[in-house]
């Protein structure tokens, strides 16, 4: 009895063994199964600060043309230069679990609480154009902003003959393109011998302000040589005040190099414009993001080519 026992104890214990022997074989194909799967359709969300700028809307079509060449999908959201509104299209695009944020800011100081709401869900963050002053980045795509201020204010000084009072129109202030846009040009232009700035205002990189502000700035100096604005559309701004007010003699310098700005530069209204290629910036943007979302190595920092377009 006690063998008869002994056999059915040893026989229940190699079933046992082979029913596990099976259940490890059957998850390890579902897992091998699963690691072979092809890679899901990349979702990228795209935060821009507004899209009542030209240079932004050619950014965001270089960056769907190249999501649609490349098969990802694209999410893109338009802050209106609202920053509470940017930081909520932020976390909702956080809520649609997307692969990787593409975010042009509206203010670098502002946008890292959301930066770090997205590092908090482990999504990779992206700046493009701006970069924001906190929060962890993957990497930073835009043009050497400051490199472009000196290049506007070197053309400058080398059209006056390094004499004439300027006027600077800066753009939004908490911007980095701002202060570096800034920069550049007052690396140049400080301690000159025979050049003042006589005036620098902010006109937040709007046509319609960068109008007010140098009608304003005109009515208190009668002697201005060249005004650099930090964009094209202030640009385009100053130089109908300047239009309007009768003068031919001021020479006006932009930056961006939008299809108007060169349009101005082409018929001798405009002296020159920086040109940032944001269609390539558009581009350069999605690509490194699906090389982040591949789980791909990129450089901190991805500089694109700046040129000056002159007549």
């Amino acid at each position: 009895m006690k063998r008869r026992n002994s056999i059915w104890m040893i026989m229940l214990v190699v079933l046992m063994t082979i029913s596990l022997i099976g259940c490890g074989t059957t998850q390890s194909n579902l897992e091998n199964k699963e690691a072979a799967k092809p890679n899901e359709k990349v979702t990228i969300g795209f935060s821009i600060s507004t899209l009542n700028n030209p240079f932004f809307v050619t950014l965001k079509e270089g960056a769907e043309k190249a999501a649609t060449e490349a098969g990802a999908d694209l999410l893109v959201v338009d802050a209106r230069d609202n920053t509470a509104k940017q930081i909520s299209d932020i976390e909702d695009l956080i809520q649609k679990k997307v692969n990787v944020i593409l975010v042009n800011p509206t203010d670098s100081a502002a946008v890292v609480s959301a930066v770090e709401s997205a590092n908090k869900a482990n999504i990779p963050v992206i700046t493009v154009d701006r970069a924001s002053n906190g929060g962890t980045v993957v990497s930073h795509i835009a043009s050497d902003n400051v490199k472009g201020g000196s290049m506007a204010a070197d053309y400058i000084l080398k059209t006056l003959g390094n004499k004439g009072n300027l006027v600077e129109l800066q753009g939004i202030a908490g911007t980095s393109a701002a202060r570096d846009r800034g920069q550049g040009f007052h690396n140049v232009v400080d301690g000159k011998d025979g050049v003042k700035v006589v005036a620098s205002q902010p006109a937040d990189f709007d046509r319609a302000k960068g109008l007010k502000v140098m009608e304003n700035i005109l009515q208190g100096n009668k002697d201005i040589k060249a005004v650099f604005a930090h964009n094209d559309e202030m640009a385009l701004g100053a130089l109908s005040a300047i239009q309007a007010a009768g003068k031919t003699d001021i020479m006006v310098v932009g930056f961006d190099a939008t299809d108007d700005a060169v349009k101005a530069v082409k018929e001798g209204k405009m002296a020159a414009t920086v040109a940032q290629k944001p269609d390539l910036i558009g581009k350069t943007s999605l690509e490194t993001a699906l090389k982040v979302a591949n789980g791909e190595k990129v450089d901190s920092s991805i500089p694109v080519e700046l040129e000056l377009v002159t007549k």
